[in-house]
């Protein structure tokens, strides 16, 4: 069974076990073509299903905002420990800063103020942040995580006034014409799937109601395609491979907003998340980047895979479904990803001969020790590397990086202490003869704190 059969009989399954009146999936990686497959009924008796029809992706909309917060950081308009006072005019909860809020630790109570989903009447950008002093902190500042529409409805108000527009036009004109995201949109178009909430207890479907949710927005109102959506899933994951020319964000950026800020449950760390992304941890170094919806009739999900053996650039997928009730939706996703990693990885490249070391850095490459404990230094890709000896070689190790003109200092760039800095110190013929990573002495052979020999004992 090839690659894509298997693939569309999970989907096949999911949406027969799920029961979902359809269900649209896209893989999407940088060396192959989109792969795109839908089954079931749009329940649009003129736009069939097919790879253009539209679904609620809810709550992915939320990712977008975040993005947009971070370009203004990036643009000097904001800093992320700012207050939120301190840009907008609101009359409560303006101590609340915007880190706080694009990791869902700012205690905000999860809705607007009143019954929005009783009387699926959201208020407009104005009201949002006028009507804050009705709204509860239902935690203090920083305490848990605590998921918060209103917290991006706040946001996507802020990046709004930032910017000069509205968040619509912000959105468009900032993230999606820059990424040909053509089919992701404010409001539902022609083709648009129908949204059912399917009967426990039968075969029956009834057609939920399209809300519109105005000044909400920001946290969860645009439509897409899977296609669009894996995507964006791979600019979440892989920034530098789909979006090469940091049009969008600076890979670093993205890189930021990957890292977790919290978990989200305090026993069961399966999950956390950073600036506005979720964070799911697959083993074997791998994780799942991006985020799920939920909107009256639609579920939905847009993930990248990062880390891990055998990962192809770019690797993201798509899954909507038009069922307000089926958790497969969100599940499958990552069933996909892992399966696509199994039954088409990425291609082997061949080992070749590469540079040397600089001659300055190639008396540190071995073994060295520190705290008692052997660490190994080396030299690949062009940067000086280094990891614990007992970690297996797909362990992300630590990369360093020398300061500008000074090239006995270097700044740890990733893994193990990054930030840090690692100073050489030379003898008399410039051999490197100790160092100090974040200030723990590093020395040829074991040695104790006070500078003894391991091998020498008790004196």
């Amino acid at each position: 069974m090839t690659a894509s059969a298997r693939y569309e009989r999970v989907v096949r399954k999911a949406q027969a076990d799920g029961r979902v009146p359809a269900l649209s999936v896209a893989l999407h990686r940088a060396d192959r073509e989109p792969w795109v497959f839908t089954v079931g009924d749009s329940g649009n008796p003129v736009h069939p299903l097919g790879a253009d029809t539209r679904f609620r992706i809810g709550s992915i909309t939320k990712t977008f905002t975040a993005v947009l917060v971070m370009q203004c950081r990036d643009d000097g308009l904001l800093d992320l420990d700012d207050p939120i006072a301190e840009h907008l005019d609101v009359p409560a909860h303006g101590d609340a800063t915007i880190r706080r809020l694009l990791s869902h630790t700012a205690g905000f109570q999860r809705e607007p103020y009143g019954d929005i989903w009783d009387t699926l009447k959201a208020p407009d950008a104005t009201e949002v942040l006028a009507q804050l002093d009705r709204a509860e902190r239902v935690l203090p500042n920083a305490r848990r995580y605590h998921y918060s529409n209103l917290g991006f409805a706040v946001l996507g108000q802020l990046v709004a006034r930032l910017r000069g527009g509205s968040w619509t036009e912000v959105v468009g004109d900032r993230v999606l014409a820059p990424l040909g995201l053509t089919a992701t949109t404010l409001n539902p178009p022609p083709q648009a799937a129908v949204g059912y909430l399917v009967d426990d207890w039968s075969d029956a479907a009834r057609p939920e109601p399209q809300t519109d949710l105005g000044g909400v927005g920001p946290a969860a109102q645009l439509w897409s395609t899977a296609g669009d959506m894996a995507a964006w899933g791979a600019f979440l994951a892989h920034p530098a491979v789909a979006d090469p020319h940091g049009r969008v964000l600076a890979a670093s950026t993205v890189d930021e907003m990957r890292f977790p800020a919290t978990v989200t449950h305090d026993a069961v760390w399966q999950s956390g998340f950073g600036l506005g992304l979720i964070i799911e941890p697959q083993g074997k170094w791998a994780t799942h980047v991006g985020h799920d919806g939920a909107m009256p009739g639609f579920l939905a999900s847009a993930y990248g895979r990062r880390g891990g053996e055998g990962v192809p650039d770019g690797l993201a997928a798509a899954v909507l479904g038009s069922s307000g009730t089926s958790r497969v939706i969100n599940e499958i996703v990552h069933e996909l990803l892992k399966l696509a990693v199994e039954l088409d990885p990425a291609d082997i490249r061949p080992w070749k001969i590469a540079a040397p070391a600089p001659r300055e850095y190639r008396s540190i490459l071995g073994h060295w020790y520190s705290e008692g404990t052997p660490f190994v230094f080396s030299w690949h890709d062009g940067s000086l590397r280094a990891r614990l000896t007992e970690l297996p070689p797909d362990f992300p190790p630590a990369v360093f990086e020398p300061l500008s003109g000074q090239p006995d200092v270097l700044r740890t760039v990733s893994g193990r202490e990054t930030g840090e800095l690692l100073r050489l110190t030379r003898d008399d013929s410039g051999e490197v003869v100790r160092m100090h990573w974040a200030t723990y002495r590093m020395t040829r052979v074991q040695q104790g704190f006070d500078g003894g020999s391991a091998s020498d004992g008790a004196e």
